[in-house]
């Protein structure tokens, strides 16, 4: 299972800023076609990112297509599914139709490029009063290329016309619907929403944690900057990980004397317990996560 900390979209028509961001610490770089794209660069923008896809990179690499309904996903699509591209976000998706038909697409295109089938993955972006309304379908959509869901507030409260304020409490029952829903369809935990006040290092903690505490896995980010702050907030640190580590030596040790709960330092553990802390040892032992105690 893959797991992504921090996603940095680049626009797709500035191969300054392309490049650049190819070589930062982002866990993905998604390079966009959509909203940072005026529609008379649209056809730039995708020759650019096609050049972009061979260049050497630290992250895997996505592209932001422009939305299913618009005259432009498609030719997206058939310029960017080449070797060098990881997968495809999916933005303002509206059904599970639609991603099926995105779906056969890529599946025509990787056959007729002779790249591996299935390999490109799609990630679609839940960000439209339709988006939520069809959220069940959309995480349930059974296409082995849709793992993970992703957020996009900043289109969600324009078409809801909602206040999109910095601590974000309007988004938290949002948040725990697609995390719900992406568990309930075997999906891997969403990636949450950009937080849009650049400079604000304070308020992107924040939102941040409070992404993480609902089940997120990462967040997407507009800014270099925000990198390092995401990426720290969704890596456990080594006092999460020691407590971790010894909660399953204990529990594993009760286990094996016929025990499948226990008290240590005044907690109670039992499977769920074990089962979250083995989590947070997996997600620290990832690459380009911090040692484990002792390495």
């Amino acid at each position: 299972m893959s797991f992504f900390r921090s996603m940095l979209f680049a626009p797709g028509n500035h191969p300054r800023r392309v490049e650049k961001a190819l070589g930062l610490e982002a866990d993905s770089v998604i390079l966009d076609l959509e909203d940072a794209v005026a529609i008379s660069e649209k056809v730039l923008a995708r020759q650019e990112v096609a050049k972009a896809l061979a260049r050497p990179r630290r992250a895997s690499v996505r592209v932001r297509v422009n939305a299913f309904e618009t005259p432009f996903c498609v030719d997206d699509l058939r310029v960017v599914a080449i070797a060098g591209l990881d997968g495809i976000v999916l933005a303002k998706v509206e059904s599970a139709a639609q991603l099926v038909a995105v779906d056969w697409l890529l599946r025509s295109l990787e056959r007729e490029r002779g790249l591996p089938e299935g390999g490109i993955d799609l990630m679609p972006i839940i960000e439209t009063a339709r988006s939520l309304s069809s959220l069940r379908e959309i995480a349930a959509c059974g296409l082995a290329r849709v793992r993970r869901l992703s957020f996009g507030a900043a289109d969600l409260t324009l078409d809801l016309g909602m206040h999109w304020t910095r601590e974000e409490h309007e988004l938290d029952s949002v948040r725990t619907r697609i995390v719900i829903e992406s568990k309930a369809a075997g999906l891997e935990a969403p990636v949450d929403t950009v937080f849009a006040r650049l400079g604000d290092l304070e308020g992107l903690r924040a939102c941040a944690r409070r992404a993480r505490d609902l089940g997120f896995q990462g967040k997407l980010c507009i800014h270099p900057e925000q990198i390092e702050p995401i990426n720290t907030l969704f890596t456990p640190d080594e006092e999460e990980i020691a407590r971790a580590l010894s909660i399953i030596a204990a529990f594993d040790a009760a286990e094996a004397a016929g025990s499948a709960s226990i008290r240590l330092d005044g907690q109670f553990i039992d499977y769920p317990i074990v089962e979250r802390a083995r989590r947070i040892v997996s997600i620290a032992q990832r690459d380009r996560r911090p040692p484990m105690p002792g390495d």
